[in-house]
């Protein structure tokens, strides 16, 4: 199906795309546009004006904050990060949950920020962003303000934006010493959507014995990423063993009701969970000892 006819700019700053977003309620940002287009040719929703801001400096690059994390422009694709440095060296499974994106055609041109901004429940990169306690940086033509990764997502394909913010970059904090992150998957097939995925992070005592800090972030299983608190008390103080971690993860989801579709049951996907959980904390202890900040992605 063909696009409806649109109107297409191209702005030169940022402060012009902010200037067009404040001023016309049917106007909308074009990234990479790999979930934008197929939404619109759907019909699923429709712009007056596509403002395409893939070009624009300031929504570029990958640079280390002051405090050692990152700043990650909105625009840097699923390849850049993947293939990024400075990724690789402190926040290694944010790099791998990227490099296994689709294919190289959508990893070279689908971007970090309009895979977040869609809040499609599916997508990749939001519960390992949710688990290294992302911020995401919002800029409008009045200001400036940040939003923790964990209140960005609102629900399907709603996120904390509001008319004529545009998120500019997310800035992922150093991981604390001793600390490893995991991510694990469960796909129907290789190139399809996931059933369940579930991020993790944890920091251990400084003889790797036991866990002192975590998040378990599951997504699928709500309509946004999220935390399981109950699962990260249990993990707190436990030890950092397979069969600690089993206790601990035995009781991820539930109270959750994930949808049922012609893939799979609630039951079944709330069972998932503590599967794809369980996995994604051994791979974080894994990574900890290891002095790597994460390790394989686990799948698409």
């Amino acid at each position: 199906m063909l696009l409806e006819q649109v109107e297409y700019v191209r702005p030169q700053s940022l402060d012009e795309a902010l200037e067009i977003l404040a001023n016309d309620d049917g106007a909308a940002p074009l990234a990479g546009g790999q979930s934008l287009t197929n939404v619109l040719k759907n019909r699923v929703a429709s712009v007056d004006v596509l403002v395409d801001i893939s070009a624009l400096g300031d929504l570029a690059g990958i640079t280390r904050t002051a405090d050692g994390g990152l700043s990650i422009g909105a625009c840097v694709t699923y390849d850049e990060l993947d293939r990024s440095a400075e990724v690789r060296q402190s926040h290694w499974m944010l790099g791998e949950v990227a490099a296994h994106i689709e294919d190289q055609q959508i990893r070279n041109k689908g971007t970090i920020g309009g895979n977040c901004c869609l809040s499609d429940p599916t997508n990749n990169l939001p519960p390992i962003l949710v688990a290294l306690d992302a911020v995401m940086e919002l800029r409008s033509r009045s200001g400036r303000r940040s939003v923790e990764a964990a209140d960005f997502f609102k629900g399907y394909f709603a996120t904390a934006l509001e008319p004529g913010e545009l998120l500019v970059s997310i800035t992922v904090p150093q991981m604390p010493e001793r600390s490893g992150a995991g991510y694990a998957s469960l796909a129907v097939g290789a190139d399809a959507k996931a059933m369940v995925r579930a991020a993790a992070r944890v920091t251990l005592d400084r003889d790797h014995a036991t866990i002192v800090d975590s998040r378990v972030v599951l997504a699928r299983v709500a309509h946004v990423p999220t935390r399981d608190a109950e699962a990260e008390a249990r993990l707190n103080g436990a030890d950092a063993t397979d069969d600690a971690v089993r206790a601990a993860c035995a009781g991820v989801a539930d109270g959750m009701q994930p949808i049922t579709d012609v893939h799979g049951s609630s039951e079944y996907r709330r069972q998932m969970a503590k599967v794809m959980a369980r996995r994604a904390v051994d791979q974080a202890i894994a990574a900890a000892r290891g002095g790597r900040n994460g390790s394989s992605a686990g799948g698409n």
